[in-house]
């Protein structure tokens, strides 16, 4: 037990160390980089954590993730579910989808813009478009590893395709969907700070270009690490979701 939690504290002890010592440096050569050492951070980050302010931005970004990973769902899951059971559709999309999913979600920001307009409209996309790719793969594998006889089980008691889906697919490949869900968890985080930099006039990506053009750069660091934490929460809750699922003794 005391090793469970001794080795992470001494990996965070080590990092803060090195961060100190980088500020160090960095304020020999630039005084203004004494900003972002670990106390005037760490002060910022309080005094942030206790304004209206940051969780008004933190709330903000917060939806466009769940808004962009529900868009991801609601496209993937079908999409990986279609791939897995038709090898026509497979062969079909195959290319396009690997095609697309290499191009990084940022190059769509300026077509995302001219088409969507500015506002919340095309960060969603970027986000939708970052997340979709991990649950679609997750839930295409998890179908092509399914028991066949499940599906003559099915085909047998004269289950439609719908029943067939719902009934024995889905539950069959949620694991696998939960897996896909926390990749892209970790991907649309990535991808939310650069797209809320992007015609928006609130959340973390704004946050963090408003604190550089105020010159706030302790403000602005304080930032980085509420981001980091917070995509910790965010990883933490996923696998926690799908270890959950895994251990449940009955999910019919």
């Amino acid at each position: 037990m005391l090793r469970r939690y001794l080795l992470p504290l001494t990996g965070l002890t080590l990092i803060l160390g090195l961060w100190w010592v980088g500020s160090l440096l960095l304020t020999a050569r630039t005084p203004i980089a004494a900003a972002f050492a670990p106390w005037p951070s760490l002060q910022a980050l309080a005094a942030l954590l206790v304004g209206p302010d940051i969780w008004h931005h933190t709330l903000l970004s917060m939806e466009r993730v769940g808004v962009g990973l529900m868009l991801a769902i609601a496209f993937g899951v079908p999409l990986g579910i279609a791939t897995g059971m038709w090898r026509g559709f497979a062969q079909t999309t195959g290319l396009v989808f690997q095609f697309l999913r290499m191009i990084s979600p940022l190059s769509w920001m300026p077509i995302a813009v001219m088409v969507l307009g500015v506002g919340d409209a095309p960060v969603y996309f970027l986000l939708a478009f970052a997340a979709v790719w991990p649950i679609l793969l997750s839930t295409a594998a998890g179908v092509a590893q399914l028991d066949p006889n499940w599906l003559l089980l099915a085909r047998s008691l004269s289950a439609t395709g719908r029943e067939t889906v719902w009934r024995v697919i889905l539950p069959g490949v949620t694991a696998q969907i939960l897996t896909g869900v926390r990749l892209a968890i970790g991907i649309i985080w990535i991808v939310l700070v650069p797209a809320e930099m992007l015609g928006v006039s609130a959340g973390l990506g704004y946050f963090i270009l408003d604190t550089r053009d105020r010159l706030a750069y302790s403000e602005l660091m304080a930032a980085i690490v509420l981001i980091g934490a917070l995509g910790f929460l965010l990883d933490h809750a996923a696998r926690w979701l799908h270890a959950r699922w895994l251990r449940a003794p009955d999910r019919d």
